[in-house]
């Protein structure tokens, strides 16, 4: 009952005129960015991160919410048309609903992606809500090697998760680290790294490395590599479903979110494997002439399950990053950023000492759902028309928009070079297949492991026998141990396998 009237307090904080405006702006904003192709929720969060910097905290997180469900959904329409996704999240869709695009039926394909997208959402919100006070209270009760521990699992997960390489991805997490470690020590004060630049004494802001890795070096990497090549677009049909689809649909959206929520609560990162273990489970499950329609004419499931257990996953994702500081993708990893820069540091103490902010955010994920459904029906049309924008206006306007919020947040021009700056290092990182968010992470746990770190030694009276002494510690490192040793024997085995 405690859940409830709280939840019910967070709609009325959620639910005034100024937040519902921050909603329904977020949600459009990030439809209509998700839309264009190549740009996904995490460079629109990033670019819009500085606007935010005079608004007040709460409404701040509902518009990020608002962009982070709208980008989402934004990359299928993009996919179906197109087959240009916008993000690994939206490969899957492209697969069938592009098939079912070029047979005549967009309007299908897209209704059930929006339908889907909300039936996940309101799922797996309901998840965020009933769960994730429990796994707040579970980990208040925990000390400062639990904490050094976790936050090691997640430096792991994301780093050997979020990418192809684990080499690279721990590469990119030790840049982020020695990133985070510019400015002034947090215990003795003495000044680090700062190569006796007075700007950098504050340490380097995390909302300028968001900018610079995601937008800016999205922007110089589509002038530099990408070719001109665009593929053709599909004609629109009227946004709707039979009564066919409609009943090949739902069994596929309530299996995608069964699928989607637990790999969302789970420190593992990407949407990735649950969006192709729906897949290959909708292919499995037809039968007959819906079989057929896979890989030919294109067949509804495959569109409505993907849909159905991306939206679970990235909103399931909001347990960990609420409760543990645990950031699972990129755009929770740009979250976590926006969320330290009003000083909130979310995990344990967050639904205690930021409660009313909490609960306002979780109830706008319900407002959220809905305004997006209202919206994405009727204005597909709309949305498909920013598919016409040439891409040097579109990169260039990103690159204004990036300059100018970046600028705005100190008024130093040191900081228009150290954008550009990590902007190219973004660009060669995407060159040789390195990924960014473990930069991220890098930069915005790695001052907090230290201090707890430094804590857990203090506690163990210098001996790192500490870590080992206590059973929740003890239980993180061999899961740490098991994501970075498991993965590797299971290719050996599949290989040997093959070979067999």
């Amino acid at each position: 009952m405690d859940i409830f009237n709280q939840l019910l307090q967070g709609f009325a904080t959620a639910a005034t005129p100024v937040n519902l405006l921050w909603c329904f702006v977020g949600c459009a904003l990030g439809t209509a960015i998700g839309v264009l192709p190549g740009i996904g929720p995490a460079v629109a969060v990033a670019m819009l991160l500085p606007i935010t910097a005079k608004v007040e905290a709460t409404a701040s997180m509902i518009f990020f919410a608002g962009i982070y469900y709208g980008a989402m959904y934004g990359g299928s329409t993009t996919s179906i048309l197109l087959n240009t996704p916008g993000e690994t999240a939206s490969m899957v869709t492209a697969m069938e609903g592009n098939r079912m695009a070029k047979s005549g039926r967009a309007g299908a394909a897209l209704a059930t992606a929006a339908i889907g997208s909300f039936v996940a959402g309101t799922i797996a919100t309901v998840m965020v809500t009933l769960f994730a006070p429990i796994v707040a209270e579970l980990a208040v009760k925990l000390g400062p090697p639990e904490y050094f521990m976790l936050m090691l699992l997640a430096f792991t997960t994301v780093s050997a998760v979020l990418g192809k390489s684990t080499v690279r991805g721990l590469t990119a997490l030790f840049v982020g680290l020695a990133a985070g470690l510019v400015g002034l020590d947090q215990i003795s004060g003495q000044a680090r790294y700062t190569g006796g630049v007075p700007e950098l004494l504050d340490g380097v802001e995390i909302v300028l490395v968001a900018v610079g890795l995601f937008a800016v070096a999205e922007a110089m990497y589509a002038v530099l590599y990408e070719g001109r090549v665009v593929e053709s677009q599909n004609k629109m049909s009227r946004v709707h479903m039979t009564g066919r689809d409609w009943r090949r649909s739902w069994p596929a959206w309530l299996r995608g979110t069964a699928i989607g929520a637990p790999f969302g609560c789970i420190p593992a990162g990407g949407t990735e494997i649950p969006t192709f273990l729906s897949y290959a489970a909708e292919k499995k499950l037809a039968k007959g002439s819906d079989q057929a329609e896979f890989g030919t004419a294109g067949a509804i499931e495959g569109v409505a399950g993907p849909e159905a257990a991306n939206n679970a996953t990235v909103t399931a994702a909001m347990i960990p990053l609420l409760t543990l500081g645990i950031p699972t993708s990129n755009t929770t990893a740009i979250l976590l950023g926006a969320f330290q820069n009003y000083g909130i540091q979310p995990g344990p103490q967050l639904f205690t000492s930021s409660s009313a902010l909490v609960w306002a955010l979780i109830a706008s994920l319900y407002i959220g759902n809905v305004m997006l459904l209202v919206l994405n029906l009727p204005l597909v049309g709309l949305w498909v028309k920013l598919l016409k924008i040439p891409k040097p206006y579109l990169y260039a306007g990103i690159l204004i928009f990036a300059t100018v919020g970046v600028y705005g947040m100190r008024q130093s021009a040191f900081d228009l070079f150290l954008l550009y700056g990590i902007g190219v290092l973004g660009v060669v990182m995407r060159r040789f297949d390195f990924p960014t968010a473990p930069v991220v992470v890098g930069m915005i746990l790695g001052p907090l492991a230290e201090a707890q770190l430094r804590n857990a030694m203090s506690i163990g009276e210098g001996s790192a026998m500490v870590f080992l002494q206590r059973p929740m510690s003890m239980i993180l490192i061999v899961v740490v141990l098991a994501v970075l040793i498991l993965p590797r024997l299971a290719k050996r085995w599949s290989a040997r396998r093959l070979l067999a």
